[in-house]
């Protein structure tokens, strides 16, 4: 492969992690632009205070998928830039490694949008989906189940439920996060590993990209979640 198909390659997912769903959706359906409302972000908690539960689920739904839409894209551009035959050869040696690769460049793509200017989401639904794809047996129970993404979305429900806050459920869900891999991604040893150190990056990224909310957090002014329009807005 040449280096312009390396840059096809990158243009492909970055392109697809880019699409702003909750802006889409919003502007498409309720004629609203999503960054005027509530936080101004354009991920599903912002687009749950238009008072549509619908759009907001539709926003998770999209945003988690972004993954699956890059790797399947990518696939199906390597087959045209070189072979279907070596793609799969290509893919059946290298799957994890080349996941990890697409789904960080989704998820970075998800954050800075070009569409947008560079301004985004903060990436946890993105995040969330791209889990499945490295979903495996949860051995010690003897049945196939996504023990990794199922971990994940009951302590990010647990933490919302309790504390009412979406950004302290996306904390405590990234921090944990590292360890659910390790505990859940079913792979040769080496492998979970390095997929534990990615998810470690990853975590760190979506951290980092709270630190506004970490901030309301401390000082006692984030907001809870809202499963309704405020009247004033």
């Amino acid at each position: 492969m040449t280096i312009l198909d390396y840059i096809i390659l990158f243009l492909t997912i970055y392109l697809i992690g880019s699409i702003p769903f909750g802006l889409v959706l919003t502007k498409l359906f309720l004629r609203q632009d999503i960054r005027k409302i509530g936080s101004g972000n354009i991920g599903a908690t912002n687009v749950l205070r238009t008072g549509s539960k619908i759009l907001a689920i539709l926003t998770v739904i999209l945003d988690a998928l972004k993954p699956f839409f890059a790797y399947w894209a990518v696939r199906f551009v390597m087959s045209i830039l070189i072979s279907k035959l070596a793609v799969n050869i290509l893919f059946g040696l290298y799957d994890v490694y080349l996941i990890m690769i697409i789904t960080g460049i989704t998820i970075f793509a998800h954050c800075f949008p070009v569409y947008l200017k560079f301004k985004g989401g903060k990436g946890v639904a993105t995040v969330f989906g791209s889990l499945f794809m490295f979903s495996s047996k949860w051995s010690f129970l003897c049945i196939n189940a996504y023990a990794l993404p199922l971990v994940a979305l009951i302590t990010w429900i647990a933490i919302a439920f309790i504390s009412k806050k979406s950004s302290l459920s996306a904390l405590i869900t990234s921090i944990l996060l590292p360890l659910y891999v390790y505990l859940f991604a079913n792979y040769r040893i080496y492998v979970v590993k390095d997929v534990t150190v990615f998810y470690g990056c990853v975590s760190l990224f979506v951290i980092l990209r709270h630190i506004s909310n970490i901030k309301r957090l401390i000082k006692g002014e984030e907001s809870n979640i809202k499963l309704h329009k405020d009247k004033n807005e």
